[in-house]
């Protein structure tokens, strides 16, 4: 809604790419049945009322300040609607953002999503990750961009079992 997760997506992206090709897609563009050759599901989004955000909690956020998009599908939707994979089907890593002056509250969206999907039989890379923005409307810091590239360069690592020293 305010750009910072999409920012943070693309990071991982820009990091990923140094292993494997790699692209954004915004949730309510996702597919609902994964391309066979996909071999990493990375799903992000905020953190709203300590998890995935609802569509109550994104109507709330509306309120907080100029908004990029309007969102009607997050990622609690998505996976609502993802078929499980057949096989073994891709692995996955979560991620999310939050506001920073809140670091220690308990939930996250990418816990959540994480746990979603291990109930539908993904298999996980990593452990899931937070990335902090100043506010509920941003701005996200430098530092948590460079952070989210270099979790990106970690995933294509652990993807590719390379050594690759970016």
């Amino acid at each position: 809604m305010f750009g910072n997760t999409e920012r943070i997506a693309r990071a991982i992206r820009d990091g990923l790419r140094q292993y494997v090709a790699a692209e954004t897609v915004p949730v309510n563009r996702a597919p609902t049945v994964l391309p066979a050759d996909v071999r990493l599901l990375v799903v992000g989004g905020p953190t709203h009322a300590f998890s995935m955000s609802r569509l109550s909690t994104r109507q709330e956020a509306l309120k907080q300040g100029d908004v990029v998009t309007p969102i009607e599908v997050g990622i609690r939707e998505w996976l609502d609607v993802l078929h499980p994979p057949t096989g073994s089907g891709p692995r996955v890593a979560t991620f999310d953002t939050r506001i920073a002056k809140v670091r220690r509250l308990p939930g996250s969206a990418a816990r959540s999503a994480a746990n979603v999907l291990r109930r539908m039989g993904f298999g996980r890379l990593t452990t899931s990750e937070s990335f902090f923005v100043s506010e509920t409307t941003g701005p996200i810091r430098d530092v948590e961009l460079e952070r989210a590239q270099n979790w990106g360069t970690k995933l294509g690592r652990l993807l590719t079992g390379s050594a690759k020293v970016a």
